[in-house]
């Protein structure tokens, strides 16, 4: 396979921004906001306890400092029901973007090199695993777009270089443990694909195979 450094999302408007608030018990909350040419997303976490405390992201339309977001998933939808939100920019956001680095953009989780090959999933499915890499950010989220339904999240720093991809964990909604921990990978590049290579946060090993999404 050929080595590439694929960066294909548009860098107009694309910025990760974080801003903290507080509960009403004093825990103090985390949000991470990624936005790219099209795609919003928000994630609120705690650092003391590590905790995931929810996500929420989909496609949106700009309005001077609004963004009206049609969400894909939320995982707070069973308490909320919310489908739609709109967020506004404001001068708290702090930009945290780092350079823009390589693989940045939003994947698909496409099937799995196994043994006897790659056994490719169907992308026009409604479950989905997404994971939107910008600007030294990354997160992943399943979930399925015609039941709403949440199947997990995790996000944190990562970087790539030399056929090398690690991730730095800050928070993981299926075992908040996992905050802390770097994960490193082989990765290559073959036209659209990005095959992925290591070990999972687990300790087993896995070769996952990742498509640009195109829609």
């Amino acid at each position: 396979m050929i080595m590439g450094s694929y960066t294909g999302i548009c860098q107009q408007n694309n910025a990760v921004y974080s801003f903290i608030s507080q509960t009403g018990e004093g825990t103090i909350l985390y949000h991470r906001i990624f936005i790219d040419n099209n795609y919003f997303l928000e994630t609120v976490y705690s650092k003391s306890p590590n905790e995931f405390v929810k996500t929420s992201g989909g496609f949106y339309t700009k309005n001077n400092s609004d963004y009206i977001v049609d969400f894909e998933f939320n995982s707070n939808y069973a308490n909320d029901s919310l489908k739609r939100k709109t967020f506004t920019k404001m001068s708290h956001w702090k930009d945290i973007s780092k350079n823009v680095l390589p693989l940045n953009g939003k994947w698909l989780m496409a099937g799995r090199v196994k043994d006897t090959g790659e056994a490719r999933r169907n992308l026009d499915s409604p479950r989905k695993t997404m994971k939107l890499l910008l600007n030294g950010y990354f997160q992943w989220t399943a979930f399925n777009t015609d039941t709403f339904g949440f199947f997990g999240s995790g996000g944190g720093t990562y970087n790539a270089a030399n056929g090398t991809y690690t991730e730095q964990i800050e928070y993981f909604s299926r075992d908040n443990t996992k905050a802390g921990i770097e994960l490193s990978f082989e990765y290559t590049l073959k036209e659209n694909d990005w095959y992925h290579k290591g070990l999972n946060s687990k300790g087993k090993p896995m070769h996952e195979i990742w498509t640009v999404r195109k829609n």
